[in-house]
């Protein structure tokens, strides 16, 4: 008896594991028909990719840190840098949606990667109004490298299990319709 139940047990949980993938992946589906605009740049990946387990530096000296950090919530992943143009274009929409949806289950996180000096950081931070993302950088390239980051901007969506779901390459309007409404039907699950 304790065989047949143990038995029954683990086909539930396996069932379990089987949908909770095709439930997610739906919901993935469900934000990418959402894409309008420069949303339309934002290529949904049609199976989750690794992400790096390289480390970064947190702002101000603060220390190191992974993606790890951050598993259990949707992160929309920014690669900017001081010099980037369109990087100072978008910063204020990333802040922007960072405002409206950032919490539990969503965080936008910047990183700027490259040679980029935290005097210099700060300095854009404040030309472009930004108070509530992060300084963090990637001053060896490490993580953006081992991500497959070539030129910049580049943003890319990380699931809760810290799996790449999509990737949007070039510069976009964070603040759009679109883009929070991406957002929204991904954490409203």
């Amino acid at each position: 008896m304790k065989r047949i139940l143990a038995a029954l047990v683990y086909t539930a949980l396996g069932a379990g594991a089987i949908l909770a993938p095709e439930s997610a992946q739906a919901d993935l589906t469900k934000a990418a028909l959402l894409r309008d605009g420069d949303m339309r740049k934002l290529i949904f990946h049609e199976v989750p990719e690794a992400t790096s387990t390289a480390s970064y530096d947190l702002a101000d000296g603060a220390g190191e840190q992974t993606l790890e950090a951050y598993r259990g919530k949707y992160i929309l992943l920014n690669f900017w840098a001081t010099w980037c143009a369109p990087c100072r274009k978008e910063m204020p929409q990333l802040s922007e949606l960072q405002a409206e949806f950032g919490g539990d289950a969503f965080e936008v996180v910047t990183i700027a990667t490259g040679r980029n000096s935290p005097e210099g950081i700060k300095k854009f931070f404040e030309e472009t109004g930004i108070d509530n993302l992060p300084r963090h950088q990637d001053p060896q390239q490490s993580l953006a490298s081992q991500m497959g980051i070539f030129g910049l901007p580049i943003t890319v969506l990380i699931d809760p299990e810290g799996r790449e779901v999509a990737r949007l390459r070039g510069d976009a309007d964070w603040a759009s319709d679109s883009a929070k409404a991406i957002v929204e039907a991904l954490i409203t699950q």
